[in-house]
């Protein structure tokens, strides 16, 4: 059963494993409509509210797929969606040739494209997908403010912020989430976001809460990545890096077989204990792995296994940096 807890300031409550969607356009190899379509619905049946995209994912696709979706299921899902990260039409996936665009007639001109793409009246939480200090934040937010009195949205989100960020921010709006990469892999949100976070009463939502897959440990070699993965830029799945972090998941897979489970269900569970505001969002194209992971909220681990796992995960000793330089110069801002 996926556990419910309550989501920020967004006066609802939603399952602590919710879907991230962007696989389901570009990023991690071939991808399959229909395929994702079945996930969808699926996620629907074993109780997943919380569905994560962006009008980035696909230059739009991934949105256009989240309303087809929308029409077809019975039940109210709860769509996370961002704005903020403008693309070069001429970039393909696998560049950074992108731009941060916080000003207000870009955010008004995103949401009508968003609502448009979602084919809803008004969006469940809208988050600032990048923030750029080139704006004044108090512009930026006094404009999702507005989009709020509106009806245009209903709650809004920052995402790859700095604990002060989020502060000021939420000072002149009530932030409900803060969408932020974390895992056993990926730990800086501990030292300051993460704290505010829970101070604050708001969400914290951790995308790629299994590293990206590594946690899996399913992905041991490139090779296993397609030509147009993602994750073939990435400095932690260069093949020296990720020799040695595929070395060190021996206590994760240990503790799996302890549990009756995998390794990335462990993985989620671990996420789910840092906090009671604390929510996951696994993406997946394949029904099998939504399974899994939504089972994983059932998992209860003890206080030796977080020990263990803390040890074995300490902060700053996964080998490779999460992003290329490019991509690490747009988080914590």
């Amino acid at each position: 059963m996926n556990l419910i807890r309550k989501f920020g300031h967004t006066g609802t409550s939603q399952a602590a494993i919710g879907l991230g969607c962007m696989g389901m356009s570009e990023f991690y190899g071939e991808t399959d409509d229909a395929q994702s379509l079945a996930v969808l619905h699926r996620a629907m049946e074993l109780g997943v509210t919380l569905f994560d995209t962006a009008d980035m994912y696909g230059d739009g696709h991934n949105e256009v797929l989240l309303g087809r979706f929308l029409k077809e299921v019975t039940g109210t899902p709860f769509i996370a969606t961002k704005f903020g990260i403008r693309r070069d039409k001429e970039d393909g996936t696998q560049a950074y040739q992108r731009v941060i665009d916080n000003s207000p007639s870009y955010i008004r001109t995103a949401c009508e494209a968003s609502l448009k793409r979602l084919g809803v009246e008004a969006i469940d939480l809208y988050y600032m997908h990048r923030y750029s200090p080139d704006y004044a934040l108090e512009e930026a937010i006094g404009t999702l403010s507005r989009l709020v009195e509106e009806g245009k949205v209903k709650a809004i989100g920052l995402s790859e912020v700095s604990a002060d960020t989020l502060r000021r921010a939420h000072a002149i709006h009530p932030v409900s989430a803060v969408q932020t990469e974390y895992s056993l892999q990926t730990r800086d949100v501990e030292a300051e976001v993460l704290p505010a976070c829970l101070e604050l009463g708001i969400a914290l939502v951790a995308y790629s809460p299994l590293g990206r897959g590594m946690l899996s440990g399913q992905i041991t070699s490139r090779e296993a990545l397609a030509e147009d993965d993602f994750r073939r830029l990435s400095p932690r799945f260069k093949e020296n890096a990720l020799k040695q972090n595929v070395a060190r998941l021996d206590v994760l897979k240990s503790m799996a077989a302890a549990h009756e489970a995998n390794p990335a269900q462990i993985a989620l569970a671990w996420v789910l204990h840092q906090g009671e505001g604390v929510f996951a969002i696994p993406g997946t194209k394949r029904v099998s792995y939504l399974e899994a992971n939504v089972a994983a909220a059932e998992i209860a681990l003890t206080a030796d296994d977080l020990a263990r796992l803390d040890q074995a995960f300490a902060p700053g000793t996964v080998q490779g940096a999460r992003y290329p330089e490019a991509g690490l110069k747009t988080v914590n801002t």
